[in-house]
């Protein structure tokens, strides 16, 4: 079994770990950079070592620095949380090669879904419904070609990347041309590479994904799917479970196709295939080879920690259910709560002069956040997730209603009043939303 885990992040996710490991026995090592020297996670963890600077890139993404953090405290795995290095498979070779375990997926793995291309053409060998689009890179010279079998509009996307980046609508042949090379040049800033690819653009699509874990020995489960459809600029805002659009024979369906692409996979840990819903169809967009955001309302559904499941898989253990013994209860919701102005949503970091946070039955709130904590400018700004679980979806809403009344941050501005007027919304009361509704709704908010 594994005996101290290196966390390799920071904020909110970890200290989610950390005490996931706690739970186990496990100690733990936080890493961190001069800014975060007072981070939560960092006063909790058995051992701290920091690792550079403020820029992620001498600090969080510095392999060198972590890899010798792990050797100076004998820790024996690390997990990476989401986003830094999380779906790096060098780093997860790294790692290997030091004798340390990565609780993660094989870097095959990471290395076949991190390439947008290789993932869509190994998710319909594995028998996983797909979105029309190019069977591999769209050029300027060939992208008309393409475009005109799909049929506009087509969405143009980095092979490399995601959140939004490097990727453009073309709705006609005359944006294609311009589409094309704006999307190339955003996916090479963003991600060192310019090559992209063209899907079929779905008018009025949800979004749902599929939570999975396996074994890495060819056994593997589903954990049923999460509605992400409330989005601002490709990025997720606030995520249900189950989703308002889907009956229980869909849901069980699609879960049943992911889980035995996964078994054909031998896929090894918790991994996310992600969709867009649209008139009854799934179309697969692409798989996170990580533990989610939002990945507390699947634990508030099933009742299943992810991340001791994920260092179970890592440690040799395997899966601690079957299909059969996961059972899902009620509905629940997550709110991200970022430090920025809810209407601009220009970034405000700042010292929280006064945090509270709201509490009761079915209410969870994962925050590193504190009373006197200063947010570094430096990182997103993703200070805090809440997370409400109630029997049936009126009684969540109505929950959430009561609990962002009681959430209090002060000294810096927060996405809190967003949540509250959506709460109140009569569309999302219904769950009749897409991945438009979201943007939509400022744009008219903002215009009035």
């Amino acid at each position: 079994m594994i005996s101290k885990v290196l966390i390799a992040n920071r904020g909110e996710i970890a200290l989610r770990v950390l005490r996931a490991c706690k739970e186990l026995g496990i100690a733990t090592v936080a890493v961190h950079s001069t800014a975060d020297a007072d981070a939560m996670h960092v006063r909790l963890a058995d051992e701290s070592v920091c690792i550079g600077p403020p820029p992620s890139r001498e600090s969080y993404l510095n392999i060198h620095q972590i890899v010798a953090a792990c050797e100076i405290t004998g820790a024996d795995a690390v997990h990476p949380g989401y986003g830094f290095l999380s779906e790096n498979a060098k780093f997860a070779e790294i790692l290997d090669a030091h004798g340390i375990t990565f609780i993660g997926p094989t870097a095959e793995h990471i290395r076949i879904m991190g390439d947008k291309i290789t993932a869509k053409q190994t998710a319909q060998e594995l028998g996983i419904p797909v979105v029309p689009g190019s069977d591999g890179e769209v050029k300027p010279e060939n992208a008309l070609e393409i475009a005109r079998k799909i049929g506009f509009p087509v969405l143009i996307k980095a092979t490399a990347g995601g959140g939004g980046r490097g990727m453009k609508v073309a709705k006609t042949e005359a944006d294609l041309e311009e589409a094309v090379s704006t999307a190339r040049s955003e996916a090479l800033a963003a991600f060192g590479n310019d090559a992209v690819y063209m899907e079929k653009y779905l008018g009025k699509p949800r979004h749902i994904e599929i939570q999975v874990v396996g074994d890495g020995m060819g056994n593997a489960v589903h954990l049923g799917e999460r509605d992400c459809s409330l989005q601002r600029r490709h990025q997720k805002v606030w995520e249900e479970a189950n989703s308002p659009a889907l009956n229980v024979e869909q849901r069980m369906k699609i879960g049943q196709i992911c889980a035995d692409a996964m078994k054909k996979l031998k896929y090894r840990g918790a991994g996310t295939v992600e969709f867009l819903y649209e008139n009854g169809e799934f179309y697969f967009i692409e798989m996170n080879t990580r533990l989610q955001v939002e990945h507390p309302i699947t634990e508030a559904i099933t009742g299943i920690d992810l991340v001791h499941e994920q260092i179970r898989v890592a440690s040799g253990a395997g899966l601690s259910v079957t299909q059969e013994e996961i059972v899902f209860s009620g509905h629940a919701i997550e709110c991200r709560i970022n430090a920025e102005d809810p209407r601009t949503f220009v970034p405000s970091p700042g010292t929280i002069t006064h945090f509270h946070a709201p509490g009761g039955l079915g209410v969870r709130v994962d925050s590193g956040a504190y009373a006197g904590y200063k947010i570094p400018p430096y990182y997103d700004s993703l200070i805090g997730k809440l997370i409400v679980h109630g029997r049936t979806r009126v009684e969540c809403m109505m929950r959430l209603r009561r609990v962002l009344d009681e959430f209090v941050v002060d000294g810096i501005k927060t996405t809190l009043p967003l949540f509250q007027d959506l709460v109140a919304n009569q569309d999302i009361a219904n769950g009749d939303y897409d991945i438009h509704w979201l943007e939509n709704y400022l744009a008219s908010t903002t215009d009035a």
